[in-house]
C-alpha cells in the first residue's frame, strides 16, 4: 500500500477506537475496532484500480481467519446482506478521514468525493445516503450509551 492508504487506514483506526469509546466499548472491542480499521483497506494492494477493494480485502482476511473479514467484504456499502456495529463504526470512520488520512468530517468528505467522482455519479450517490444512515445510527448508539 502506498503512504497515503496506510495514513488513511491508520487514521481510520483512530477513529474507529474514538467512537467505540463514545459508545461505551470494552478495551478489548477497542482492540479489535483498532485491527478491523488498519487492515480496511487491504484489499487495494491486490487490485489494479481499487475496484472491489472491499471484497477482495475481505477474502483475504477471510482465508487467514480473521474474526472480522465480513465488515472489510461489506465495507463502503449500505446493505441489508449483512449488518453488524463494527461495520457501522468502520463506515462511520471511514466517510470521515480523507484520502491522505486526515480526520475531516462528513461534508469535507463528501466534497472530495464529489470532486473527484461528480455530483451526479453513483459513487457520490452512494457516500452521500450512507451518511445520512451513519448519522442516525451512531448518533442514537451514542446517546443511548449516555443513558446507560
Amino acid at each position: 500500500m502506498d503512504e497515503d492508504r496506510l495514513k488513511h487506514s491508520y487514521s481510520v483506526a483512530k477513529k474507529m477506537v474514538e467512537t467505540g469509546k463514545s459508545i461505551g466499548l470494552s478495551d478489548g472491542e477497542l482492540e479489535e475496532l483498532f485491527i478491523l480499521g488498519f487492515n480496511h483497506d487491504i484489499g487495494y494492494e491486490y487490485t489494479e484500480n481499487g475496484k472491489e477493494h472491499n471484497k477482495v480485502g475481505g477474502e483475504i482476511l477471510r482465508k487467514s481467519g480473521f474474526k472480522h473479514w465480513k465488515e472489510v467484504y461489506y465495507h463502503g456499502q449500505l446493505t441489508k446482506e449483512y449488518e453488524s456495529l463494527y461495520l457501522d463504526i468502520l463506515n462511520y470512520a471511514d466517510m470521515q478521514v480523507d484520502k491522505h488520512g486526515n480526520d475531516v468530517g462528513f461534508e469535507k468528505r463528501l466534497e472530495d468525493i464529489e470532486g473527484r467522482y461528480g455530483k451526479d455519479s453513483i459513487v457520490f450517490k452512494r457516500c452521500k445516503e450512507m451518511v445520512e444512515y451513519l448519522k442516525s445510527k451512531i448518533i442514537s448508539t451514542e446517546k443511548d450509551a449516555d443513558e446507560r
